[in-house]
């Protein structure tokens, strides 16, 4: 007689039933949602009645469909999409750059094995630290800090040689919200390098050690190659994360995207739109899915080693 075999793959598949509804609800739907209204002329027309603490409110709906008009609005001439995408990008790489060489630097040293650094419990936690304070907290002090009146305005001042604080200028607007992300982000960054550091055979440092390789050849022969998928995912979500920017900006300049609208990003513009042209807002928030998407897909390819591919290729064919 056969004895019955007890299965226990529908247990994985019930533990994944929370992420699936959590992911239908709050992630999915919404966005089946977005799409639809993007192709809708949607207005909102919030009106008050009273005043004071108990004021009511009334909102009426203005909706009909309108196709791929809204598309075609946001990319014309008199829109500032455009600009809002590339204020995102640069303010994103001025941020990202200096977060992925730090952290780097920083993943590198704390898992050498040779510097015998103490102490690295306390560093990697002030390392991470500013990754847990809120982003509203940090803009928060960085405005009262460089705004007129702040305690560094004076130096601020100095600095640009004119009675002016550096959130007066457009690239002081653009470093200071880029040194913000870094600062924020650059901890998270460098636990996940040294985790994929970390995890790197140490046979293979001592083998090119013996070899007389120095550190900086095993630093980019040995160690870069083979972090490359994790530098992939920090790339691609830290990409993601850019064109989301959003509450660092709105703080530090009041919504307004000041100077000259150089630090509008993306996001601030959804929010502009929120009321006076949800469907135009949905558009954007499409685009901004699309180009993450396709900017995301590109990068990862980018970042594959396909070098075995075609060694196998070129085997096949001798």
């Amino acid at each position: 007689m056969k004895r019955k075999s007890v299965s226990y793959a529908k247990w994985g598949y019930i533990f994944m039933i929370p992420f699936f509804v959590v992911y239908i609800i709050f992630s999915l739907y919404p966005l089946i949602q977005t799409f639809y209204n993007s192709f809708l002329d949607y207005v909102i027309d919030r009106g008050t009645i009273g005043g004071g603490w108990g004021a009511e409110t009334t909102a009426t709906e203005t909706i009909k469909f309108c196709g791929l008009d809204n598309y075609v609005n946001i990319f014309a001439k008199e829109e500032t999409l455009l600009q809002s995408f590339w204020n995102t990008v640069i303010m994103w790489i001025i941020g990202f750059i200096p977060q992925i060489a730090v952290s780097l630097l920083l993943a590198t040293w704390f898992t050498d094995l040779r510097l015998k650094i103490k102490a690295q419990g306390f560093f990697k936690t002030v390392i991470y630290l500013p990754n847990v304070i809120m982003a509203s907290a940090v803009a928060f002090m960085f405005t009262s800090l460089l705004e007129r009146g702040g305690s560094l305005f004076n130096a601020t001042s100095w600095m640009t040689g004119e009675d002016l604080s550096i959130l007066d200028t457009v690239w002081g607007t653009r470093g200071t919200i880029g040194f913000i992300n870094f600062l924020l982000w650059y901890g998270n960054t460098t636990i996940l390098l040294m985790a994929a550091i970390m995890g790197i055979d140490p046979t293979l440092y001592e083998s090119a050690q013996i070899d007389g390789a120095t550190p900086r050849d095993t630093f980019w022969k040995i160690t870069i190659p083979l972090i490359r998928p994790i530098l992939s995912f920090v790339l691609v979500t830290s990409m993601i994360g850019g064109l989301q920017m959003y509450d660092v900006p709105a703080l530090l300049t009041k919504d307004q995207g000041n100077p000259k609208g150089k630090a509008l990003t993306i996001i601030m513009e959804v929010q502009l739109r929120k009321d006076s042209g949800v469907g135009k807002a949905s558009a954007v928030c499409i685009a901004i899915f699309i180009v993450s998407a396709i900017l995301g897909i590109i990068l990862m390819f980018g970042m594959n080693d396909d070098k075995p591919k075609k060694k196998k290729k070129k085997r096949r064919a001798a």
